[in-house]
């Protein structure tokens, strides 16, 4: 298995090492329907990817087997012991490569990129363009089944400083040291529009929409000096600081944490709870109003 050390991976790398001893292929697509006003819906990808996928490749779901089906939202990181337990499943081991993509913006290939890493995994990259440059490019799709992987023991060791708490957002306020990072969309940002329990951003969040890291055009992420330039005007490349991200659920944070990676910085953290958690609690500040940046 040839290693690839970027987080991300071409098109044309993958199907030149689809058939490589080591690699594991994984779809993390999930169904996310948000209206332009009220509360999101989730649903697995699983039926799409039974339809459709890269040959060879396996399905991961982020919202049983990836999540703590327990907590309040639907994507809350698990307890590591269940997340060895569902990555050993896949096969996912030491000595592996992963390659995970999706068949929509590429965020939910970035959160398992990221619970892999937050995990202590680092043999995991990200299909630059997902499904949708994989069938661009004229590569083959099947809807064979997959067979049943072989297991491997995941060992999982956390690095607690990928991830943030809801306590430790609010005692990071007015901490200098941390950039909060809003990647939704101005209007929400803004507080115009209402998906959450309450409207607006957490206090002296920078909005940098998570969109921002992608060609329109192809899907995929832009490229790096561009991303520098835009990291760069967002004040998160200066070393004397640490960005954290945040969305609604945890997801799309991990899309601006996976470009930073491919930039250079590793140490991004992710509010996983988000403004799903932040807004449900009346006792958190939130202000309205245009990004500072």
């Amino acid at each position: 298995m040839t290693e690839h050390t970027a987080p991300t991976v071409s098109v044309e790398w993958l199907a030149d090492h689809l058939d490589d001893k080591g690699l594991v292929v994984v779809d993390s697509t999930t169904l996310l329907s948000v209206p332009d006003e009220g509360p999101y819906t989730v649903e697995s990808g699983r039926p799409g990817f039974e339809a459709e996928h890269i040959p060879g490749a396996l399905f991961a779901d982020l919202t049983t087997d990836f999540a703590d089906t327990g907590a309040p939202a639907p994507w809350t990181v698990p307890p590591s012991e269940k997340f060895a337990v569902s990555a050993g499943a896949l096969g996912i081991g030491p000595g592996r490569t992963v390659v995970v993509y999706d068949r929509s913006t590429g965020f939910w290939a970035t959160r398992l990129w990221w619970q892999l890493r937050l995990e202590g995994f680092d043999g995991a990259v990200v299909l630059d363009g997902g499904l949708r440059a994989w069938k661009a490019a004229g590569l083959p799709v099947t809807d064979e089944p997959t067979p049943t992987p072989v297991p491997m023991a995941f060992q999982a060791e956390r690095r607690p400083e990928l991830l943030r708490s809801t306590e430790e957002v609010a005692a990071a306020v007015d901490d200098r040291r941390t950039v909060l990072v809003n990647v939704l969309d101005p209007e929400t940002y803004r507080g115009d529009k209402h998906t959450y329990a309450r409207d607006g951003h957490i206090p002296g969040s920078v909005n940098l929409p998570v969109g921002e890291v992608l060609d329109p055009e192809t899907g995929r992420l832009r490229p790096v000096e561009e991303l520098r330039a835009l990291f760069d005007g967002a004040g998160l490349l200066d070393p004397g600081v640490t960005p954290v991200t945040y969305c609604g659920g945890g997801i799309a944070a991990t899309g601006v944490a996976h470009a930073l990676a491919l930039v250079g910085r590793e140490d991004v953290a992710v509010y996983d709870g988000s403004m799903t958690a932040w807004a449900a609690d009346p006792s958190l500040p939130l202000v309205t109003g245009d990004s500072p940046r």
